[in-house]
């Protein structure tokens, strides 16, 4: 898959994206979260996208609209998204699972295993310049560690699950909007806004 996708157009991009999509994922039964779910979220944005935004999986709200992020945090996330000089339809969205968690827990690691390689495989296609992780969970797959968000978040890290062929991606950990939403304290908001200016200026790099 990394090898394939190297010199794609966007067409060819969306095509491959879209066929993951209808072919794999709405009917995947790969973990227990297909037994509830009402549809799957694959995810959504320019398949071009120089930055690409991965949360951990679809809320009620996801759930009920097959579209990531569209809820009270998906809200935030756009208000992030436009504060940033961006529209959503310049990013790409997506999470880690495709299928909503029983009551919006947290994914378990049987879940994320089983459905990490659908989120490998956008990464692959769409190839951003810097990926920013909403979240404990999405930072821990993509980093494949196990220290927690208050620590990664506001550091720079890469992304190497491409293979050795491929240049590592630039991530930046920060909060996810729903925590931003349950603690939305000033100290808050100033760290998650200093994340997002650092990923500004790696952009513009």
């Amino acid at each position: 898959m990394t090898e394939s996708v190297a010199h794609l157009s966007r067409e060819e991009k969306q095509r491959l994206l879209q066929k993951i999509d209808e072919q794999e994922v709405r009917n995947c039964t790969q973990c227990t979260l297909c037994q509830s779910r009402t549809q799957t979220v694959f995810g959504e944005g320019n398949p071009d996208a120089d930055l690409m935004f991965v949360g951990e999986g679809p809320g009620r709200d996801e759930d009920l609209q097959g579209r990531p992020f569209v809820g009270p945090s998906g809200a935030l996330l756009d208000k992030m998204i436009v504060a940033m000089g961006f529209d959503r339809q310049q990013i790409y969205i997506a999470n880690v699972v495709k299928c909503r968690p029983p009551q919006n827990r947290t994914p378990a690691s049987s879940e994320v295993k089983a459905c990490g390689d659908y989120l490998l495989r956008q990464i692959a296609i769409i190839k951003p310049k810097v990926i920013v992780t909403l979240g404990g969970p999405a930072a821990k797959l993509l980093l494949e560690t196990q220290t927690g968000i208050t620590a990664l978040r506001g550091t720079w890290h890469q992304f190497h699950g491409l293979g050795s062929k491929r240049p590592p991606i630039d991530l930046m950990p920060t909060f996810h909007p729903a925590y931003l939403l349950r603690s939305y304290t000033q100290d808050n908001r100033r760290k998650v806004w200093a994340d997002l200016q650092a990923v500004i200026e790696r952009l513009k790099k």
